[in-house]
This record gives structure tokens, C-alpha cells and sequence, in this order.
């Protein structure tokens, strides 16, 4: 979704920016939404984590983050200018399945998605991109590598993903903010170049 405030709009404060795209970043539980969403936002993100419970522990697989202590109940926010007059609104989903009911209002409006992956957890990525693809959100899978876990290129990542060809798989650092930033540059570059190829096959 792309936000347009007007030059002459009085309810403006001066602040906000002239045009801003909208995307989330969805995963698996603990792959690293929240410490991307972070370590890009150039404001301080809103963050809606509370700490993880006994009581979850049956409903929640906290098998290889067992060094997680928080967990987003509903969503984490940021912001960062791409350039002057545009900005990038990015909204974290939660990982666990029982807030996924959460992910159609997130999504809303959205131009794309990242979906964060973990290598030692592949499996767990499977419902955002089946999410994503079912619906049509143009999306790029973001693997995240961790310190310890094994490193797989991006050709290997989009065969066990069994993505759709051309959906771009990038390696990253989510706690790096220029490693971020690529992410989020690749998203939009693809989100366009998908956006003008249905726009010419409407028109066709």
C-alpha cells in the first residue's frame, strides 16, 4: 500500500512523510522480526513483547532459541526514510500460529513482505510463504544467519522452500541495519517489478 499525505493537508505536522510504503516482516517464532524491524527503524520501535510463560511452554516450540525470554503478542513497528518524501512503514507479525489471526489486518495495504528464515528451523517458513503466495503479496525470503548455524546459498534455500520462481532469497544479519536495508531494497525493487507486470497484463 502506498500512503500519500497533500502539500495543503492542515492536519499535517510537517513530520510525516509525502509518500510511504507499508510492509511486514513475518517468520517463524525467534527467527529475528523484532531485531530487524530494530535495527533499521530510525525511530524507536513500538514493540508489544511479553515475556515467555510456563503456560505457553505446550503450545509454544522454543526448540533451538531456548535463549528466548520475550516474545511479540502482536506486532512490532518502524520506520526509515528510503530517501526525502518517502518512507517505509514496517509492521513485525508474530510467529506463533495462535496470533496468526492477526496477519490479515497486518497485511492490509501491505506492497510486500520480508519472511525472516532460520536455517536450523527451515520448516517453520513455510506458512508465511504459503501465506504470502495464496494471497498474492509479493514477498522475498531474508535468510537470516545466525552465529553457529550452517550456511546454505540462496539456490539451495529456494529449493527447500519449494518457492516460485523468481522470488528472491537474500542472506543477511538481521541485527546489521545496512544488511537490513538491503533486504528492504530488494523487496521493493521485486514488489515493483510485480506490481507493473499485472498492471500491464490489466491493461492488456
Amino acid at each position: 500500500m502506498v500512503f500519500e499525505r497533500s502539500e495543503n493537508d492542515p492536519s499535517g505536522d510537517g513530520d510525516e512523510p509525502d509518500l510511504a510504503l507499508k510492509i511486514l516482516v513475518a517468520g517463524g517464532f525467534g527467527v529475528g522480526k523484532t531485531t530487524l524491524v530494530g535495527s533499521v527503524s530510525e525511530i524507536r520501535p513500538l514493540r508489544t513483547e511479553e515475556r515467555l510463560s510456563r503456560a505457553g511452554e505446550s503450545v509454544d516450540d522454543t526448540g533451538g532459541v531456548d535463549r528466548k525470554t520475550t516474545t511479540t503478542v502482536a506486532m512490532d513497528f518502524g520506520r526509515i526514510t528510503i530517501r526525502s518524501g518517502l518512507s517505509v512503514y514496517l509492521f513485525g507479525t508474530p510467529g506463533q500460529d495462535r496470533f496468526w489471526f492477526l496477519w490479515d489486518d497486518l497485511s492490509q495495504g501491505a506492497l510486500g513482505a520480508v519472511v525472516l528464515a532460520d536455517t536450523r528451523r527451515l520448516e517453520d517458513s513455510f506458512p508465511a510463504v504459503d501465506y504470502f503466495e495464496h494471497r498474492g503479496i509479493p514477498f522475498v525470503v531474508a535468510v537470516n544467519c545466525f552465529t553457529g548455524a550452517r550456511r546454505y546459498g540462496a539456490d539451495d534455500v529456494s529449493r527447500a522452500l519449494d518457492l516460485d520462481r523468481g522470488t528472491p532469497v537474500v542472506l543477511c544479519d538481521a541485527r546489521v541495519r545496512d544488511s537490513g536495508k538491503d533486504v528492504l531494497v530488494r523487496l521493493v525493487e521485486h514488489a515493483g517489478r510485480m506490481h507493473a507486470a499485472r498492471l500491464l497484463e490489466t491493461v492488456g
